[in-house]
């Protein structure tokens, strides 16, 4: 197998994706060649129904359009996860793992034939519209949702600059349907962001794993470096909250500025010989300053890696609520050009204690629950991996979700202020700091 650059992980996107091209494995023996013969049979059954589609549905159907339908009920058949892209949405996505796109600033997933948002971005005009996670879209412009591919639905959400698109949203503890009116625009997505808590602490906010997250976490330490001085910094939070994942290699990368050595990440595939180790370099930027981490009900995918090394390296203690429980692996093959690509699921990732989190998500080291308003209770809480419709079933026991509400005002975040209390001494905790191994065993 001949593999490329592309990995990617994310609760909405999907995903942990390799982009690689590979060559036809040849099958030997009387099973092998039984099975093949009944795949023939079934393919043939396909050509069947195709030919009976194309000469006598009552309107000409379009050929490729067929085949795009056909490809995507198979892989919708598959688990939540895999799906087609054709060449357009291939290279929007090529796009969105830059860093910069265009749209609304959303991460959306399909729920039961309906938009679902994990996510509106930070800055983003459907943030400053107000959309909020697990809103479920029905409507763009009077379009129903039903019955489109959630490709189908993101395509319409995009357009050009300026232009405006209306969403009707249902939102739980709202008797109407919800609308509003968001003008597209340029998505820039800062996915680091970092200021000084006081004269003692560094926070980073990673919002997704980007192009440009390992590099812009590299600038937010320098930067409190020359904020806070070293004598005086107690140490530093990373929140990962509602981060619903992004590129392998930068959560590799993100795990590995505050790690010196041992594994980050493992992925294992139906065959031994697929397994993949990614191991941490010497080096850490924060000069073992003490870490805690945050995570919620809607940190997924890559923000699961990177808390799931620090947690079992206990290189940091992981504060909040359990996380998405996204432990899938998709890879991305591209179909040659003008054909799109598949996005296939083809492995499991696990931590460097060999867990899989599948359906599971990361147990923080501290279980702290966030105060909500009345009218916020009912979409509080991220369902997580194992709600949705087949999904990869866990190892042993699978989890629900867990809560996901963060307030607006930072005065209210308990999670947030645990954590200072915890690196400035006013709080004790038996998980902080974290007692030290040379490095986690792998199972």
């Amino acid at each position: 197998m001949r593999k490329t650059s592309l990995i990617l992980l994310g609760a909405a996107a999907g995903t942990a994706l390799t982009l690689y091209a590979t060559q036809p494995r040849l099958v030997v023996g009387a099973s092998a060649k039984a099975a093949v013969s009944d795949t023939y049979r079934q393919l043939n059954l396909f050509g069947d129904v195709f030919e009976r589609v194309r000469s006598d549905y009552v309107e000409k159907p379009d050929d490729g359009k067929l085949v795009e339908h056909a490809i995507n009920g198979m892989l919708n058949g598959l688990d939540p996860h895999s799906s087609y892209m054709d060449g357009k949405s291939f290279r929007d996505m090529q796009i969105q793992t830059r860093g910069e796109f265009g749209g609304l600033g959303i991460e959306v997933t399909m729920e039961d034939g309906l938009v679902k948002v994990v996510a509106p971005i930070d800055d983003t005009p459907a943030a400053k519209a107000g959309v909020l996670a697990n809103d479920i879209i029905t409507h763009l412009d009077d379009e129903q949702v039903q019955g489109l591919t959630l490709n189908q639905a993101v395509e319409k959400m995009r357009g050009p600059v300026n232009t405006k698109i209306r969403l009707k949203i249902m939102r739980k503890g709202q008797d109407k349907p919800v609308e509003v009116t968001i003008t597209r625009d340029i998505i820039r997505v800062r996915s680091v962001r970092s200021r000084p808590e006081g004269d003692d602490v560094g926070y980073i906010r990673v919002t997704q794993f980007n192009e440009q997250t390992t590099e812009g976490l590299k600038k937010a330490i320098a930067d409190l470096s020359q904020k806070v001085s070293q004598d005086k910094l107690r140490g530093y939070i990373i929140d990962l909250r509602n981060n619903p994942g992004g590129l392998l290699d930068q959560a590799i990368s993100v795990s590995d500025a505050f790690l010196e050595r041992g594994e980050i990440v493992s992925t294992r595939g139906r065959n031994a010989e697929e397994t993949q180790r990614f191991n941490a370099r010497a080096g850490d930027l924060t000069k073992n300053k003490p870490i805690i981490v945050l995570i919620n009900g809607g940190s997924a995918s890559a923000s699961e890696i990177v808390a799931g090394a620090l947690q079992d390296h206990r290189r940091a203690t992981v504060l909040g609520t359990r996380s998405f429980g996204k432990g899938s692996v998709q890879t991305i093959i591209p179909l040659g050009a003008g054909n799109g690509a598949l996005r296939l699921t083809t492995a499991r990732y696990y931590t460097p204690s060999g867990k899989s989190i599948q359906a599971k998500g990361i147990v923080p080291d501290i279980e702290v629950l966030q105060d909500v308003p009345e009218d916020m209770k009912a979409r509080a809480e991220s369902k997580g991996e194992s709600s949705l419709r087949g999904h990869l079933k866990a190892d042993g026991d699978e989890q629900k979700g867990s809560q996901s509400y963060i307030p607006p005002d930072q005065k209210d975040d308990k999670a947030l202020h645990y954590a200072l209390d915890l690196l400035r001494g006013v709080k004790t905790n038996t998980a902080f700091p974290p007692s030290p191994r040379s490095a986690a065993a792998p199972n």
